[in-house]
């Protein structure tokens, strides 16, 4: 499994060589290793319908334990199919679409560095690994979806989006993190047998609404929806390809994978029902309001990514079902439906509602890839998506009894709503352009080459057989992806036709409803473009105001922390850390009392030194000059020199001593060079106040510090190894010289490096003096009185 992502990450290297030397074959010839890709992951579906799994570890950083570990079972394998399946048609897609274009190289790389990222997500069995291949398909998605980045609009959306998912990763992290330090582990398969003790654990809430927030941000739950229609400004691959199998489902795949560990409490199916339709809802609303065919789309990918969250949430084993069922409906028939839009697009030059029709006669093959795939999204017979509909409303009719059952019915009328909305999608997608009277725009256009139709034909196909032949799909995909989301093995069964039942009641409704809607359309859209006018709600606006308040925020910070003085750095600084290290020391009761018996034992020596560097300390304080500040500090530090004299270290106490006044000379050379100390450098009294305040409270705090550190029990393996050691393998009595010498020759050498270079910087600064320039008019004279003129002729 890491050799096929590190393939497709080394022939994204390779991408732009071959799209220079090979312009008019590029995508077909750089769709050659997804689709091996593809086909090696095939050869897996016998092993894993069998209830196998594979496993791979490659050591990666072994000290901290972690590993490149790889995973595939039903749920994995489904989405590395998609993955690379999809991608080998958008590969060759991309040749066709962008062929001319310029930067199609560059193109190329981002597109196949993106599937290697996406890749690595759903194969990754570790917790850091996934965190850096989910990363990673944040960075790839922004160079993508930012590709026209001579375009404002094109980098404000790959910006946003970038914002957005990568500030939920950070998030996301934490929760991760913190699951793994929780449950022992940072191997997924193993914290799965860890379920029952995570959900009883008192962080479980905390793990979830971490792991929750960076979810739904990848996967454009409300309310981070917004971002995913912007990100239509990305070229067409890049939209069939996000939207249908990769990015946008990033985050639905991390939910169905951690359901076995957090799932099946009553918050994860509240929080994930309730997020889930709104978002369905809110999404088919938008998306019927939209006269761009791509963005019409793109609201309905929100759509879909919700109803999927709530399957997760609920659960059960129609739930269960309608996941992998509707899983890989989505993903064929939004994969074609964004290709034959392009294609479309492409041809007419155009991708405006009300300016298409009649392009059935002329684009045929383009027209029966996009009917087939706008009959799937609709939920009509006997397609994919017809099976994943009424599944979907077996999983949510009797949900549970109480308060569950009243989510199962508000859920069930979510779905009935989006679904009929749906409906009205596909004919805005398919009805309107192909059937309806044709127009101006669609006066030139004409059949798109096969690398633009090859990929739509493909998918509405594969959702179509896989609809009419669903003992395949039930035992290839859905048993093993069930599997996955339950953590056992399950039985399964994929049907079309279920009888008389009340989801078949449910889809007639929908199918009825969809169809008025569709007929009234026009109708539909003024009354919700009314509401929306009236409610003043945009998304979109929103997250602009955050970044101005943002914006505003760091300026302000800036005005109060940058403010160009040193001694404000300083205060900031020492502020931070009194309340950090104190704030953290009161709350964890770390406070220790002095010992008044070890102080009254001391000797009159070390009072008499302790008020002298007191009186020192009052004495630099209060000084009127520079020199006699530094010198009182100078004196401090030669009285700890004859402190560390006193307890018996007499080599500390010397370099105590040498360093310190080394420091007085040097900084008393500089001051001398300053100006004066005037009532103007002189901080006023509330600032001279302020300031005691920190440093009394900064010394109490490193005092508590030091005596919490002397109330621990001292380690002494580390002085029994050096004392044992230092005769015999270094050949010296003196025990701090042995290890300042022999232990730590290297620190001792880079220490002393330090210092010297830092002698000579200051040596250098003391005897810099500024260039004299001659006065202005002045001319240097050679000889009589000739001026030079540098002529040497």
């Amino acid at each position: 499994m890491l050799s096929a992502i590190l393939g497709i990450f080394v022939w994204s290297l390779l991408a732009p060589i071959v799209a220079r030397r090979l312009p008019r074959i590029a995508g077909w010839v750089l769709a050659v290793v997804p689709a091996a890709a593809t086909v090696w992951f095939v050869g897996f579906v016998p092993e894993i319908a069998a209830g196998g799994t594979v496993r791979e570890v490659v050591a990666w950083i072994p000290g901290l334990g972690v590993n490149l570990s790889f995973y595939l079972d039903g749920l994995s394998l489904t989405f590395a199919l998609l993955i690379c399946g999809i991608g080998t048609l958008i590969v060759v897609y991309c040749g066709g679409y962008l062929h001319g274009d310029p930067m199609l190289p560059r193109f190329f790389l981002f597109i196949l560095a993106f599937m290697a990222s996406m890749l690595g997500v759903v194969l990754a069995d570790n917790i850091v690994s996934l965190i850096v291949f989910w990363e990673l398909t944040s960075v790839t998605s922004f160079l993508l979806i930012g590709y026209l980045h001579d375009s404002p609009q094109s980098r404000r959306s790959a910006l946003q989006a970038l914002l957005v998912t990568s500030m939920g990763g950070l998030v996301m992290m934490a929760g991760l993190i913190l699951l793994g330090l929780t449950g022992g582990s940072f191997e997924l398969t193993e914290l799965v047998g860890q379920g029952d003790m995570l959900r009883e654990h008192p962080y479980y809430l905390a793990i979830l609404i971490l792991i929750l927030a960076g979810t739904f941000t990848k996967s454009a739950q409300f309310p981070f929806h917004f971002w995913l229609p912007n990100a239509m400004d990305a070229p067409t691959p890049v939209s069939a390809y996000l939207h249908s199998a990769t990015m946008v489902k990033a985050g639905v795949y991390l939910m169905a994978r951690l359901a076995p560990t957090l799932g099946g409490t009553e918050v994860w199916t509240v929080t994930l029902v309730s997020f889930g339709a709104v978002t369905a809802l809110l999404g088919a609303i938008l998306a019927v309001r939209q006269t761009d065919l791509k963005r019409i789309l793109a609201y309905t990918t929100i759509t879909a990514l919700g109803q999927l969250t709530m399957l997760i949430g609920i659960g059960n084993t129609y739930a269960v079902e309608t996941f992998t069922v509707y899983l890989l409906a989505h993903a064929c028939y939004k994969g074609a439906l964004f290709m034959g839009v392009g294609a479309v697009d492409h041809e007419a030059g155009t991708r405006e509602v009300t300016q298409l029709g009649g392009l059935l006669a002329l684009m045929p093959v383009t027209a029966a890839a996009i009917g087939l795939a706008a009959l799937s999204n609709a939920g009509l017979p006997p397609f994919l998506g017809f099976i994943g509909k009424e599944f979907m409303y077996s999983s949510t009719v009797g949900l549970g009894e109480g308060e569950m059952a009243l989510l199962g019915w508000l859920a069930t009328a979510a779905m009935v709503a989006s679904n009929a909305l749906m409906i009205v999608t596909a004919g805005l997608v398919f009805v309107k352009p192909f059937l309806g009277r044709r127009t101006e725009a669609a006066g030139h256009a004409h059949e798109a080459p096969v690398s633009l139709w090859l990929g739509p034909v493909v998918l509405a196909g594969i959702g179509l057989g896989l609809g009419v032949f669903n003992g395949a799909l039930e035992r290839w995909f859905v048993a093993p992806v069930a599997a996955s989301l339950t953590g056992a093995p399950m039985d399964v069964h994929v049907y079309l036709w279920g009888g008389f039942t009340m989801p078949l009641a449910l889809s007639a409704v929908t199918v009825a409803l969809g169809a008025a809607m569709y007929l009234g359309w026009p109708r539909v859209k003024a009354a919700l473009d009314g509401i929306a006018s009236a409610l003043g709600y945009d998304s979109d606006r929103g997250w602009d105001r955050i970044l101005k308040g943002l914006v505003r925020v760091a300026l302000l910070q800036t005005r109060v922390i940058q403010s160009g003085y040193l001694r404000h750095y300083i205060m900031f600084t020492i502020g931070f850390t009194t309340l950090a290290v104190g704030g953290t020391m009161v709350v964890k009761g770390a406070l220790v009392a002095p010992s008044l018996t070890a102080a009254a034992g001391a000797p009159y020596s070390a009072w008499a030194l302790s008020l002298i560097v007191l009186a020192s300390t009052v004495a630099a304080v209060m000084a009127e000059s520079r020199l006699v500040a530094i010198l009182s500090l100078g004196v401090v530090g030669v009285v700890i020199a004859l402190i560390f004299l006193l307890y018996g270290a007499p080599d500390v106490a010397i370099t105590q001593f040498m360093v310190e006044t080394l420091v007085v000379i040097i900084v008393a050379l500089v001051l001398a060079r300053l100006p004066r100390l005037t009532a103007f450098a002189r901080p006023d009294r509330r600032s001279a106040v302020r300031d005691g305040v920190i440093a009394v409270a900064f010394g109490a705090v490193v005092t508590a510090v030091m005596l919490a550190v002397i109330d621990l029990p001292i380690p002494l393996d580390l002085s029994e190894y050096f004392a044992e050691r230092s005769y015999t393998e270094g050949f010296g009595r003196n025990v701090v010289n042995v290890i300042l010498v022999d232990f730590r020759a290297m620190d001792t050498l880079g220490e002393i490096l330090v210092v010297a270079t830092a002698g000579l910087g200051a040596f250098a600064l003391l005897k810099a003096r500024p260039r004299r320039e001659p006065p202005v008019g002045d001319t240097k004279t050679v000889g009589d009185s000739k001026p030079e003129t540098g002529d040497r002729s």
